[in-house]
């Protein structure tokens, strides 16, 4: 696209990287917002071009202004840039989350400045490693019909693929993206922690290997790459797993007893399991489901 000046108010983990990206790729950002001193040590590294300045200031300076803010802090965010004059008609406002669509940017529409959200698939860590891994990542992207080049333009300089998602559809897209990624960072984490209460001193060399396999078989094979005890329906050996979870971690029954549950559905539905041969291992994990919930 032709090459833009660039305003980020955000210059947190993913505020900061995209705006390197848009850099290497020809455009400038100008300013950015930065208000921790994480943000502003971000900026200095990562956008050491930009002036530090207060969001209506960059807002006003930028042809291309880029809202990377957490979700809930958005709309007021957009309602405030109105409020103060800092948009004008024929600018870009694009924002970077993905549970929001169009909707939230509807302000901007009655100045003049134009709508686009860009959710890009990724976890960030705010560091230059960052950088290497957006080519080839998708974006979730929502824009008006007749900003759709200009969206996908920017999205291939960031070095991405798109992904056209529905206005009504961000929601589901996000709570997708967020339940796989989010909370596999948390059940990896779950994992170590039993590992290590087993007494694993390095469970990360247990489980990298194991789990990388299972990551690749699965985006490969969908359910087909299911294996241990719940797919077999081995309802002695689950019964044994949540009996020393709730010696240890009782706090890990619940999450262990929701995902098996989840499991067995899906093993049952594609026929890997037959019902009759699961109702040992369901009586098993509705009897310490009722427990937890007396429990709790």
């Amino acid at each position: 696209m032709n090459r833009q000046n660039i305003g980020i108010i955000g210059a947190g983990r993913v505020g900061a990287v995209l705006g390197a990206a848009l850099v290497r790729s020809g455009h400038k950002v100008i300013a950015a917002v930065g208000v921790s001193a994480a943000s502003k040590s971000r900026a200095e590294l990562l956008l050491p071009g930009a002036s530090l300045l207060p969001a209506d200031k960059v807002a006003a300076a930028a042809d291309l202004v880029l809202l990377a803010v957490p979700d809930d802090a958005l709309p007021g965010l957009v309602n405030g840039l109105v409020e103060t004059g800092a948009l004008r008609r024929g600018q870009i406002v694009a924002h970077t989350s993905g549970a929001h669509g169009l909707a939230v940017l509807a302000p901007v529409t009655a100045v003049g400045a134009e709508p686009l959200a860009l959710h890009p698939a990724m976890t960030f860590t705010g560091t230059e490693a960052d950088l290497a891994r957006l080519p080839g990542i998708s974006f979730g992207v929502t824009a008006p019909e007749h900003l759709r080049s200009t969206a996908a333009a920017l999205v291939e300089d960031l070095g991405g693929v798109v992904e056209w998602i529905a206005e009504e559809k961000r929601p589901l897209y996000h709570a997708a993206l967020a339940h796989g990624a989010n909370h596999l960072v948390t059940l990896v984490n779950e994992a170590m922690d039993r590992l290590r209460d087993a007494g694993v001193h390095h469970p990360e060399q247990v489980l990298a290997p194991l789990l990388g396999a299972a990551l690749d078989n699965t985006l490969r094979l969908g359910d087909a790459a299911i294996t241990g005890p719940v797919s077999r329906g081995d309802a002695g050996t689950v019964e044994k797993h949540l009996h020393a979870l709730e010696a240890v971690a009782p706090g890990s029954v619940p999450p262990y007893l929701a995902l098996a549950r989840r499991t067995a559905d899906r093993v049952i539905a594609n026929g890997r399991l037959r019902p009759i041969d699961a109702e040992p291992l369901l009586d098993v994990l509705g009897s310490h489901s009722r427990a937890a919930e007396r429990a709790a």
